[in-house]
């Protein structure tokens, strides 16, 4: 399991920057200190280590041993390395270096950022820890995903799809910033696919919540209905379904769905009904906003957000104050949100035209 948590960083020295870097200088992996373990996935261990050239902390990635010499996790590694360089986003990890350590074995650095993922702030939330619940309100949260929009519509336009969306995968940084992480299972569009096999055949009691090795199609409980069926058909609204889930945590503070091993959670996603954010929740959710969330999780792939821009296009409109473009207001919802968008105006002019009475009637 990935844990991610807030470290203050020590303020940067004379010393860490002035020294002259010596004639015989070290490269590739030779620069870089001890490793501390940060974090471990199904596949891969991530590190932290200290550059000796740059003088700053880097995160230090590489895959577990016994995979090592499988073809299959190393093609997946290295694509990963690649994509994540080449998405030149500010949502995305800056990629230092790809390598072979003196083992022979595959790395790659990139900036280590210290924060909190959106799973468990998300957690936070529905445990109403006091601090959490002051720092992240919805609006928060939602300027959160439309900053993970920006970033998987700009993936899209380079024909990269990410394929395994959750919240655990974004994470905040303590001063605002928004990436989205790993890219092991991205599908670049073109290429040929190098999934040894898909959700389908994984066992019934295979794990919801993580990624182990041998999974290469993302967490169940964020699959889209194509990738539960093993479609190769597989576009940008595949992400658009896993941005509408984390959506609806967002909403409910709850899970999408829940089940007991990965063949009820895929009969839930192919047959049974979706839960609606307004009933899971029992609290009160702006209808405008739940309809941008059942678009985006639409079970038939054509009936949602054809597009990641467009949902993204929705969920600025909410937070302008404006009609979102997937539901009908009533002619009173439209004359609410014009009182609302326009109430200062609306109470200046009240107190210019109280003031011009009142002066007319008691000034001299």
């Amino acid at each position: 399991m990935i844990t991610r948590t807030e470290k203050a960083k020590p303020p940067l020295q004379p010393e860490d920057t002035d020294f002259v870097l010596p004639a015989a200088w070290k490269s590739g992996s030779l620069k870089y200190d001890e490793l501390h373990r940060l974090a471990e996935g199904g596949t891969a261990q991530l590190f932290t280590t200290f550059d000796k050239n740059l003088c700053r902390e880097v995160a230090f990635k590489t895959l577990h041993e016994d995979l090592r010499n499988s073809e299959i996790e190393t093609k997946r590694f290295v694509r990963e390395a690649r994509v994540t360089a080449n998405i030149q986003h500010p949502g995305t990890l800056p990629v230092y270096e790809l390598g072979r350590d003196r083992e022979g074995n595959l790395f790659f650095t990139m900036k280590k950022v210290d924060g909190r993922d959106l799973r468990q702030i998300l957690l936070d939330l529905a445990q109403e820890v006091p601090q959490v619940v002051e720092k992240f309100p919805l609006p928060r949260l939602l300027d959160i995903l439309i900053q993970v929009c920006q970033t998987i519509a700009y993936a899209h336009e380079a024909g990269v799809i990410h394929r395994d969306l959750k919240p655990a995968n974004v994470i905040v940084g303590k001063f605002g910033e928004v990436y989205v992480l790993d890219w092991g299972l991205a599908k670049v569009l073109g290429s040929p696919s190098i999934d040894r096999k898909d959700v389908s055949e994984e066992p019934p009691d295979a794990e919801l919540s993580l990624t182990p090795a041998g999974r290469h199609y993302g967490t169940p409980l964020y699959m889209s209905p194509e990738m539960a069926e093993g479609s190769v058909l597989i576009d940008e609204r595949t992400d658009v379904f896993s941005l509408g889930i984390i959506l609806f945590e967002i909403l409910t503070l709850r899970p999408f769905l829940e089940g007991e091993d990965i063949l009820e959670i895929k009969d839930k996603i192919l047959n049974q009904p979706y839960p609606m954010p307004r009933e899971l929740s029992g609290k009160h959710i702006p209808k405008d906003l739940e309809a941008v969330c059942i678009k985006a999780l639409k079970r038939n792939k054509r009936k949602r957000y054809p597009k990641v821009s467009l949902l993204l296009e929705d969920l600025q409109r909410y937070r302008h104050g404006e009609e979102v473009s997937v539901y009908w207001y009533s002619g009173w919802e439209k004359l609410v949100r014009w009182n609302s968008r326009h109430a200062y105006s609306i109470i200046a002019l009240l107190s210019a035209l109280t003031g011009a009475g009142l002066w007319a009637l008691f000034g001299p």
